[in-house]
């Protein structure tokens, strides 16, 4: 197995989770923060907009199994890469399109895939493409949460219409178990 970690903010950490963790090849999801300046801020710090940070999930996944690239594309289908700090309602920074590398290979696979989908949009994707910088894990009641909580009023609304969307775009990418 080729083991990698990806980090990406796609607005709400709980919309990006969910989807992730159907992905066929994906082999963990934890939600966090990260590129702020404050040490393991709490969800309240990183909602007042005042720390820096992203929320974020960690993807791990079989890069034998899923590319990179894959994993990607996924990626911008299910959140707009075109809205700056925001995604649908949420907004503030900590809801921004990011992809946080954790080598130079996954920087140029992923500034090449942003380019890519930039020149198909007319140069209006503004995902950020950085180094992971200072992540924390989110508080536990974050993770799982779209799974542990389907009905709770911002899953059904926001966040199922994702997954949804997910299953339908990407069928052949969807875990057997799910």
């Amino acid at each position: 197995m080729n083991t990698q970690v990806i980090t990406l903010g796609g607005g709400c950490f709980w919309c990006t989770e969910a989807v992730f963790e159907l992905v066929d090849g994906v082999l963990a999801v934890e939600s966090g923060y990260c590129n702020g300046h404050v040490k393991n801020p709490s969800y309240e710090q990183v909602c007042s907009g005042n720390t820096g940070h992203n929320e974020v999930v960690r993807v791990s996944f079989d890069a034998e199994r899923i590319s990179l690239r894959e994993v990607l594309e996924i990626f911008f289908v299910t959140h707009d890469p075109t809205t700056l700090n925001r995604q649908g309602n949420d907004v503030g920074t900590q809801y921004r399109s990011g992809i946080y590398w954790h080598s130079p290979e996954q920087e140029a696979v992923a500034q090449a895939v942003r380019a890519e989908l930039n020149d198909q949009l007319k140069g209006r994707v503004v995902t950020e493409v950085l180094r992971e910088d200072n992540y924390s894990r989110a508080e536990d009641y974050h993770q799982h949460y779209f799974a542990q909580h389907p009905g709770q009023g911002y899953c059904a609304f926001v966040v199922a219409p994702k997954v949804e969307k997910f299953r339908k775009t990407f069928r052949h990418r969807v875990k057997s178990s799910a």
